[in-house]
């Protein structure tokens, strides 16, 4: 049991400060989630396989490294400014840098050579740095809630505002790609030598220096909110190897309860990333948007998102999370089952809208519900682990790191996977075949069916904590 007569909680602009470095960061990968594909096949002239492979080395990357971070972040002896905040300034300058280096390649593909040499190498390097940076301020990030928050009740309170964040932050990041398509006279046509593609040119290092200053300054805040002044008089034991850090990389793998959940998470991820891609090739081909058409998206997403994010907020009120979550992925599973009405080539205009509403607009919804249930889980599941080692609620901070840096890492993983089985996809003609995009946007549905097997899965012991 855990021995503590007090327990520590985020209130107020702790809790808005905490939010925002997620925010920030969230914002700004998500906008190169969503259109760095898009941007480099479709404009630049990239091969989509290249560009996919790009993709999969940043994450590929971010997702072992992430695991490294974690177990060397509770490694770290607290100093003055903490244990896990320092982190987040370490990676901060890389990532800042290279989010905004990505939309100013000095070189563009020729019209006959897309596999041109310079562009992928720099296109590869800057992702991968870009990951690297990126993932090493999320692992500090993640890791610091199990100690920051110590009641369940106020880590679902976290977790709201951050899920609300987060849907604000994919409305944002979605809102500059489809504004730059509306005011394109041909956004079928947008290689770098037409006219639609020097218009995406001029505007894209615009929009990526924006959301990057943002992202900076959101770091910044959560930096200036967190207070990790409690660990500065805790005794830690003197500081492991390099051996011992990677043997400790083993113990999250060999917890039978939170490896069903990073699996789950893997899964969910796949999943997510699919869409991600797929959303706008989607938007162009299948529903064929022109003009102020792209705006309907941007309807469909906030009022979803928002809508469903009310509807399993109040559903997690009245049932365990376990039951919530998995009845949150079943619902995606559901969705994702009508986007094949797209298959049928006669439908009308309206009637594409109208399913887009109901099909997509469910699997978002439930999507960015995921952090309501995902992060209270993972908390939860550190106590119980940090109980199961040593009864006291000090060993939260001896596994925090190693435990959220393993989640990090599948969580990226799938979406590595997720972005190279795209790329495959696509390659040539494929990028612009609705059937194929169609297929692609419909399959998220069976990864999140596995993902609701696995969270169907865990049982989740009392855990000894308010809440």
């Amino acid at each position: 049991m855990i021995e503590s007569s007090k327990y520590r909680e985020l209130y107020g602009k702790q809790v808005i400060g905490y939010n925002l470095g997620y925010f920030g960061v969230y914002t700004t990968n998500m906008l190169i989630s969503v259109f760095v594909f898009q941007f480099y096949v479709y404009t630049i002239n990239l091969n989509s396989f290249i560009a996919a492979l790009g993709l999969f080395f940043q994450l590929i990357f971010g997702a072992f490294f992430s695991i490294i971070f974690g177990v060397l972040i509770d490694n770290k002896k607290p100093g003055k400014r903490g244990k896990r905040r320092p982190f987040l300034l370490y990676g901060l300058p890389f990532w800042g840098i290279t989010s905004f280096m990505l939309w100013i390649p000095p070189w563009y593909c020729p019209k006959e050579n897309s596999f041109y040499l310079p562009v992928t190498v720099y296109y590869w390097t800057v992702l991968i740095l870009n990951s690297l940076s990126g993932n090493l301020i999320l692992v500090a990030h993640s890791s610091m809630l199990p100690e920051q928050s110590q009641t369940i009740q106020n880590r679902k309170k976290i977790a709201s505002v951050g899920t609300v964040f987060n849907i604000f932050g994919s409305f944002i990041a979605m809102l500059f790609p489809l504004i730059i398509q509306s005011v394109l006279s041909e956004p079928e046509n947008a290689k770098w030598w037409e006219s639609s593609g020097k218009v995406v040119i001029k505007i894209m290092p615009f929009v990526g220096g924006i959301f990057t200053i943002f992202g900076v300054i959101a770091i910044l805040a959560t930096y200036s909110s967190v207070d990790e002044s409690f660990l500065y008089q805790t005794i830690f034991k003197k500081k492991k190897s390099i051996i011992e850090i990677f043997k400790e990389m083993k113990r999250p793998a060999n917890d039978k309860k939170f490896k069903k959940f990073v699996l789950a998470s893997f899964f969910i991820q796949f999943a997510g990333r699919i869409i991600a891609l797929a959303v706008m090739p989607f938007l162009i081909y299948v529903l064929l948007f022109q003009g102020a058409e792209f705006f309907i998206y941007m309807v469909v997403s906030i009022c979803c998102k928002l809508g469903w994010f009310f509807v399993w907020r109040l559903v997690l009120k009245h049932v365990n999370i376990i039951k919530a979550f998995s009845i949150c992925l079943l619902f995606s599973v559901i969705a994702s089952g009508f986007e094949l009405i797209y298959l049928i080539e006669v439908l009308s205009f309206e009637f594409k809208v109208a399913i887009f509403f109901v099909s997509y607009g469910t699997v978002m919804g439930t999507m960015y519900a995921v952090g309501l249930f995902q992060n209270p889980l993972s908390s939860a599941l550190i106590d119980e682990a940090a109980v199961n080692s040593g009864g006291n609620i000090s060993n939260v901070s001896k596994i925090s790191g190693g435990y959220s840096g393993l989640n990090v890492f599948m969580l990226t993983i799938g979406q590595a996977v997720a972005s190279i089985v795209v790329g495959i996809i696509l390659i040539g003609n494929n990028s612009e075949n609705s059937t194929i995009i169609t297929l692609i946007m419909a399959s998220g549905g069976l990864a999140y069916f596995i993902a609701f097997l696995f969270i169907m899965r865990i049982n989740l012991s009392e855990i000894k904590i308010k809440g």
